[in-house]
């Protein structure tokens, strides 16, 4: 029905446009052929008006010009209605798109999960483990010299003792890599002013939070936090920073700014990208505001999900 209401609207348009724009050039033929002066714009028993000297020929092509340039918006508006009936009935339902989604923000959680376990792995392998091999190997040999050279034992085991600090230091890295314990202890505040003192540049840190969220988006702000100050370390080239976190009706609100050079771009590829995959995995949205010169401003925003019993 549509379809044939649009191609009626149409077709009556661009006829009567066309057909009022060369009126002149057609008005003769009413006179001669027709028997009547023009075209009649009104008319009964006693009285009949034409449209039949210059001015209202001028009028009645001016008005066809109207119609000829409005033609093309109202077809224009007609199509539209169209498509987006085309689409609504015949496209994919929200539930569907939304189906699509998540089965690639899945995708995203398990190659980023299975990521991290090969980092961790790696870290393991090449970091602590390495460390207490080459550590049970020297006590070994201490054991063998106890009794032959006391004091070279002796040192061999106070080497032994550093590189045990060494080790502790390096399991404590790993583990607040995976998740820190003064975040499950004490919350973001506390976590993320530990991070900031060990960013390059003094960074202001702001909380604004009244209850705890879930830990799942807690861990998730953190490292997002983690690493966007990493970069400001790396990349920046800043004098400060500042690290604002607030709740906003049911979404969880981060952001970063830095007076940096500037010119991070979610586009190029760069760990800010894969950050917002990550973010994107869980409905989170990552905006980076950073012209070249600065400054950059980052903003994350989370669903927000109150805390459970922990």
């Amino acid at each position: 029905p549509w379809a044939v209401l649009s191609f009626t609207v149409t077709v009556t348009v661009w006829s009567l446009g066309w057909s009022l724009l060369t009126y002149p050039l057609w008005f003769w033929v009413l006179p001669t052929y027709a028997g009547q002066d023009g075209i009649q714009l009104y008319g009964d028993e006693q009285r009949a008006i034409y449209l039949d000297n210059p001015f209202e020929i001028a009028v009645t092509a001016g008005v066809g010009l109207l119609f000829t340039l409005a033609t093309p918006w109202i077809v224009r508006a007609l199509t539209t209605v169209d498509r987006v009936m085309v689409h609504g009935l015949l496209g994919p339902s929200r539930l569907a798109t939304r189906v699509v989604e998540l089965e690639s923000d899945r995708g995203v959680v398990v190659d980023t999960a299975a990521a991290d376990l090969r980092r961790i792995e790696r870290d393991l392998h090449d970091g602590a483990q390495a460390r207490l091999v080459s550590l049970a190997m020297d006590l070994g040999l201490a054991k063998e010299k106890l009794r032959e050279d006391p004091q070279a034992a002796a040192r061999m085991v106070d080497e032994a003792h550093g590189e045990v600090k060494t080790a502790l230091q390096e399991l404590r890295d790993l583990a607040r890599g995976i998740h820190p314990a003064v975040l499950t202890d004490r919350g973001l505040d506390a976590a993320l002013s530990a991070v900031a003192s060990r960013c390059t540049v003094p960074v202001q840190v702001e909380v604004d939070l009244s209850e705890r969220p879930a830990p799942a988006i807690e861990g998730i702000a953190y490292f997002t936090v983690s690493e966007l100050l990493q970069n400001v370390s790396k990349h920046s080239r800043a004098t400060w920073a500042a690290v604002e976190v607030w709740r906003s009706e049911e979404r969880l609100m981060l952001q970063v700014a830095d007076n940096g050079v500037g010119g991070a771009d979610l586009s190029r590829g760069s760990g800010l990208a894969g950050l917002a995959e990550r973010l994107d995995a869980v409905d989170g949205i990552l905006v980076v505001d950073s012209p070249a010169g600065g400054p950059t401003r980052v903003t994350a925003e989370l669903p927000w999900r109150a805390e459970r019993t922990r």
